[in-house]
């Protein structure tokens, strides 16, 4: 909060109008870093929370490049220890300022099992059935696991009336297996072949993750387009040689789109990646593939450029994937 009696009259004003144009959703830099305004104002709504690879530490950095290079309205929500304020991946159950999504017009999921109170789940499931995107990374193939909170249950990742739950029906996988080697064998993302013009793939590069590739039932349900395979990969080094075997015969998709049809029959793009952990996110291509995504997501795919701009803003040092290897004692503010 800021505390008006130490400021300025001048820096006063200048506060006053630099928040009129954030409420108009376009600032002066924001404006000059895109050839269309519409697109600036676009609000992404980013939600973290997963024990191991650290979706506390990407999204932060995700949304900072969408806001600094690209002109979004980006907020990151983040799973909360009630005892403290601190960001708690651990804690499952606690996620506050959903709220944002009645406003959002994008989602990017990367939360693992999640038992949200109604209160709260409404709000995500509210915005599922809308029929507006989502991005969806790693885990978010088994977002929740309803086993306290029943209401929403349905969208749990074993659910079995609705086979699969959110991640099956929704996503087009939920959670299988592993199929690399978890912490062995790491990830080569390699273009689906014919997929070349796909405007998610605009400016693809190298992808590469230390985070192994994901078991995903083939083929992928309903209108599921695999845009980039995963090769496993011997070691866990981006230059380490493919494993021979069945591993990678066939590869399994670490990247597709799908469309999902909400209840009351509205059409909802979706993009979704098993890539994603933090130590991925260091990849050049795999940040701009997931900047493309979002574009493509809005609806937005005439304005990908042809190499979107995806370099990082301030710093970002990512810490190793690890079960509860989580920053301690942080807030959302020091991320």
């Amino acid at each position: 909060m800021l505390h008006r009696s130490r400021l300025s009259a001048p820096v006063l004003v200048a506060l006053i109008l630099m928040t009129a144009s954030l409420q108009q959703g376009c600032t002066i830099s924001r404006a000059q870093k895109s050839e269309d305004c519409k697109s600036v104002a676009k609000k992404i709504v980013l939600v973290a929370g997963d024990e191991e690879y650290r979706s506390e530490e990407t999204l932060p950095q995700f949304a900072r490049i969408l806001e600094a290079h690209h002109g979004f309205d980006c907020t990151v929500l983040f799973p909360i220890d009630p005892k403290d304020g601190t960001v708690n991946p651990g804690v499952n159950d606690n996620i506050p300022g959903l709220e944002a999504l009645e406003s959002a017009d994008l989602l990017v999921l990367f939360t693992r099992f999640r038992d949200l109170p109604d209160d709260q789940a409404k709000h995500l499931i509210g915005y599922i059935e809308s029929g507006r995107p989502i991005v969806a990374m790693r885990t978010a193939t088994h977002a929740f696991f309803m086993k306290k909170h029943k209401t929403y249950a349905q969208y749990s990742w074993n659910n079995k009336e609705w086979d699969g739950g959110f991640g099956r029906q929704v996503l087009g996988e939920t959670w299988v297996a592993h199929h690399g080697h978890h912490g062995k064998e790491s990830t080569r993302g390699v273009l689906v072949e014919g997929m070349e013009n796909h405007p998610i793939l605009r400016g693809f590069g190298d992808v590469w993750g230390p985070t192994d590739v994901y078991t995903v039932t083939l083929p992928l349900p309903g209108d599921s387009t695999p845009l980039v395979l995963g090769q496993v990969l011997t070691g866990m080094n981006p230059d380490d040689k493919p494993l021979a075997g069945p591993k990678n015969n066939p590869m399994m998709p670490v990247a597709w789109t799908k469309t999902y049809t909400t209840k009351s029959g509205k059409k909802a793009r979706t993009f979704t990646t098993t890539m994603g952990s933090s130590q991925d996110f260091e990849s050049v291509g795999l940040r701009r593939l997931l900047v493309n995504a979002c574009y493509w997501g809005l609806e937005l795919e005439d304005k990908i450029p042809a190499e979107s701009d995806v370099s990082i803003v301030g710093k970002f040092a990512p810490t190793p994937f690890g079960f509860l290897a989580f920053q301690k004692g942080l807030r959302p503010e020091d991320f």
